[in-house]
């Protein structure tokens, strides 16, 4: 079985894997209309491509390099698919409706090293990394999902913030963002993705270098290195000093806003002190963030931490807007099926076991 993802080859890539196959370097243009604008399901189903460049293709990649497992769809319109890949390993994706369109976010590694203590798809620890072509076909899974339903809608948005610490599998999401935003493929504007990161500052740094212009959002958390270090070991490594130096290199490079974001855990890291705290963090960046606040989603692995209540998500909010810090509180999707990343996985992984 091939289990080359075609999906896993930028313009360029593909162009120059088929000049080194006796094809010419133009036809990947061909072959990319067929993927991202015709979606065809099969390579043998590809028109406007010569015969022998199709079955050249065919003998050595494939399309399908993982199959819908379970999907569970939420009456707020959310969409949540297991995916099980060729090794037999479970990721997930997830379809959001927003008044803005559709939202997709995506898995990058199967299980997570970084450890937050808060965090259901950190319980089981990674086995590897995603390859580009199966970061991309969740995407193009989805957009074929909504094809079938056919009310004539697309995948609009991009969120890398499923399984995986992005920045862990640096050069896998870098193809992907590229595939992603070639106006030969699927053409989703830069500052329609978002990339999520729990803080690897070189790797900060060195996103800052390619000048992608995709959103960029950093789980922080908390605003000192004591708490940080308590429910996130990898501030252990890259203390809160390190991570805000790459984050101002990051501004000075890039000259783009970013989004903090922030877990609000009861009686952990909510309160005014915390709040306060945060401000004097962010005081000199004030201009290019943001602090998204996210509810808490009660994980029973780790019942040690529970959702702040309103009135502490209001107050809490309430001082950093006092203070000029730009702030939101994130809008849930899917609460009703297992809406915390990775929930859905370790649950099914119990049942099997």
């Amino acid at each position: 079985m091939n289990n080359t993802s075609i999906y896993g080859y930028t313009l360029d890539q593909l162009g120059a894997w088929l000049e080194e196959h006796g094809e010419k370097r133009s036809r990947a243009g061909f072959v990319w209309d067929n993927l991202y604008r015709k979606r065809v399901k099969s390579i043998s189903e590809m028109v406007d491509v010569p015969e022998q460049c199709v079955q050249l293709l065919s003998d050595h990649m494939t399309m399908q390099t993982m199959s819908e497992h379970t999907r569970q769809e939420s009456k707020d319109g959310t969409v949540k698919f297991l995916f099980k890949l060729q090794d037999g390993n479970l990721i997930e994706t997830v379809l959001m409706r927003h008044k803005f369109g559709l939202s997709v976010c995506v898995t990058t590694q199967v299980g997570c090293n970084i450890g937050c203590s808060f965090c259901a798809s950190g319980l089981l620890k990674k086995s590897r990394d995603l390859s580009t072509g199966e970061i991309v076909e969740q995407i193009m899974k989805v957009q074929l999902y909504l094809d079938e339903v056919q009310r004539g809608e697309l995948v609009s948005h991009i969120v890398v913030m499923g399984i995986g610490e992005p920045f862990d599998n640096f050069e896998n999401v870098i193809n992907f963002l590229k595939v992603m935003t070639d106006h030969k493929g699927l053409a989703i504007g830069p500052r329609h993705i978002t990339v999520s990161t729990s803080g690897l500052a070189e790797k900060i740094k060195e996103f800052a270098d390619l000048n992608l212009r995709v959103n960029l959002a950093i789980s922080l958390h908390a605003p000192n290195n004591e708490l940080r270090t308590r429910i996130m070991k990898i501030n252990r490594g890259i203390p809160i000093e390190k991570l805000m130096e790459a984050i101002d290199y990051y501004l000075d490079r890039t000259n783009q806003r970013i989004t903090i974001e922030y877990i609000l855990l009861r009686g952990v890291n909510d309160g005014r002190e915390q709040a306060v705290e945060l401000t004097e963090l962010l005081d000199s960046r004030r201009s290019y963030v943001n602090v998204n606040l996210i509810p808490y989603n009660p994980v029973d692995e780790h019942s040690q931490y529970q959702r702040s209540d309103k009135e502490s998500v209001l107050e809490f909010y309430d001082e950093l807007k006092k203070q000029g810090i730009s702030c939101s509180v994130r809008m849930e999707h899917g609460t009703d099926i297992d809406a915390a990343c990775g929930q859905l996985r370790s649950k099914q992984m119990k049942q099997q076991a």
